[in-house]
Formats: structure tokens, sequence, C-alpha cells
């Protein structure tokens, strides 16, 4: 059966305000969340940008749910910094915690002052990443020369069982890349006929582990306020890559986004006043073989989402 989660958006909303939203969403039925990992958000409107690793370890003491995160190690984050946050949350958590990794994108690491690398480069780094990450959490001392640089590094808290490293991938490329070495798939919505590409292409490339997706969606009580929701805070997301790789600061994407119609921000997000219309995206979803299902409401105020999916949604998906 699928699972259905939450997902928890720093880039929009205040850490404190995540925190009370997930615990309602765990009352209100979601079996499980993940969360984003900024350091800055995607627009002004948006902005938020608590840090991700403070919030999990509160997140996951305040709740019973499992939570993953999407995070990009290399650049803001040293591997073995990465593989600490990594194995200590598992430690303390046995069995709830994954991570995703992807190659992240410039708003992020720009911070550090070091070159933006090319992709090519960035994937490079990321599967040199995943193997120190990987030797940590099995105990090891780790040391590496290349596109990043590791010295004599050993984990002294680690997790009885190392945590799932999961591949982030928003194409079929990447996704038969990510077969070589993760654990599971993440992506987020696209048309269904994409989807089963992506899907394919991992699955066909000997990619095992469960399948996950980050849906997002804009509900409101009429369907003029979820597009209007949608708009506001999403518009700045529709740009395909490398565009959102490749720019650096909020404004930046404020600027491109100035002409995005509600029109265009309804081709990525699912917005639809409808909640019976929600089920039948889940629905769908499900059945391109996707095991684990985050919503994400793009809006600023959760809470209601939360009820309304706990009530009508969550029950016709789970049952």
């Amino acid at each position: 059966m699928t699972l259905y989660g939450i997902h928890a958006s720093h880039e929009q909303i205040h850490p404190t305000d995540l925190l009370a939203a997930v615990h309602r969403a765990e009352e209100a039925g979601f079996q499980a969340a993940m969360s984003s990992d900024h350091f800055s958000p995607w627009s002004a409107r948006q902005g938020q940008s608590g840090y991700a690793w403070s919030w999990l370890g509160a997140a996951l003491q305040a709740t019973d749910l499992p939570f993953g995160v999407v995070t990009a190690p290399g650049q803001r984050y040293h591997p073995a910094i990465t593989a600490q946050a990594i194995g200590t949350l598992a430690a303390m958590y046995p069995g709830r915690f994954w991570a995703a990794l992807g190659t992240g994108e410039a708003s992020n690491e720009h911070i550090t002052g070091d070159g933006w690398p090319r992709k090519d480069v960035r994937t490079a780094r990321l599967r040199e990443c995943v193997d120190v990450i990987r030797a940590l959490l099995n105990g090891e001392e780790v040391s590496h020369d290349g596109l990043i640089r590791v010295d004599r590094a050993k984990l002294w808290t680690r997790p009885p069982e190392p945590p799932l490293l999961i591949g982030a991938a928003v194409s079929a490329k990447t996704a038969r890349w990510c077969a070589e070495w993760a654990d599971g798939l993440i992506t987020v919505n696209a048309p269904p006929d994409r989807l089963r590409e992506l899907v394919d292409a991992y699955r066909d490339a000997g990619g095992r582990g469960k399948l996950h997706l980050q849906v997002h969606l804009s509900w409101a009580q009429d369907d003029d306020t979820a597009l209007k929701i949608a708009h506001e805070q999403w518009r700045s997301n529709v740009f395909r890559p490398p565009v959102c790789w490749d720019l650096e600061l909020p404004e930046h994407f404020d600027v491109i986004a100035e002409h995005v119609t509600p029109q265009q921000v309804a081709e990525v997000v699912d917005v639809s006043s409808d909640l019976k219309w929600h089920t039948e995206q889940l629905f769908q979803y499900a059945s391109l073989g996707f095991e684990e299902i985050y919503l994400h409401h793009v809006g600023q105020d959760l809470i209601p989402f939360v009820d309304a999916f706990g009530e009508h949604v969550l029950p016709e998906v789970t049952r």
C-alpha cells in the first residue's frame, strides 16, 4: 500500500509553524513527512529558510512519524558533515530517517564563495560524496582526494543500521544514473508519461528500493483562491533546468517570474478546490508505482489543507 506523507517547505514557512503543521498532520492521518533543505527561498514572497537539520531533530522528537530530507552534499556541506548529521538522527531515531542526495542549486550553494561547477562536475562530485557518506555510515575511516577531499574521518556515533540514501532525479538520464548507487528514487510530480519514463529508466537500469514522489499542490475552498495561492507562492518555481539550477538569488527568480501566468503555474502544481479531483490524482500517481507520496501544499497556511485532506482524501487513498 502506498504511504502518504506531508512535505515541510522551509523556504515558505517559519520552522515553528512547520513543526505545528507536521504535528497536526500526524493527528490527521498523514503517515510520514519529508523536509527541504535550503539556505534561501526561491522568492522573496516565500520569505523563510530555516535550518533543516535543527528542525528535523525537533520534528522527530515531537512526532512518531518517519522523516526524510532532500539535501546536497559537496559544496555547502562537506560530505563528512552530512554523514555525521544523517548518522546522528538515524542513531537517535532508528528506522525513522532517510536522506535523498542531489547535486543542488546555485541559490543555496553560492554562499560558500566557490564557483558553481558544470552539471557534469556536480554529478561526479555527488558520486564521490555518496561513497564517502556510505563508508562513514558503515564505520570506516575515510580519506579521499578528488573533487572533494577527506582526511581520516570517522563517525563515532552511528545508527545500528545505515539509513537509506535515496537518489533525487527529475530526468530519465539522472534516474538511470541513480540506479547505480541509490536505495530508492525521489522525484516531483509531472505529466504521467514523463513520470512513467523516469520510473522505467530507474527500474530498467537495476534501480532498487522504493519510489518516492513529492506532489506540489494547491487547495482552497474555491478554485480561484487555490490558483491565486499557487501563483503568489510558486510562480518562481516553474522554470526547468538549467535555469532553476543556476540562478543565485531570490531576486533573480522574482525578476524572471514577473510575467509567469497562473495558467503556467497550474502546469506544475496540481490546483483544485475539488478534493475528489486531488484524490484521483493521487491514485494515478500511485498507479505509476510510487510507494511513498509526499503532499506539498504550496500555500503558507498548512492547517486547512491538513485538516481537509486528513478528513476527505487520506481515508480514500489509504483504504
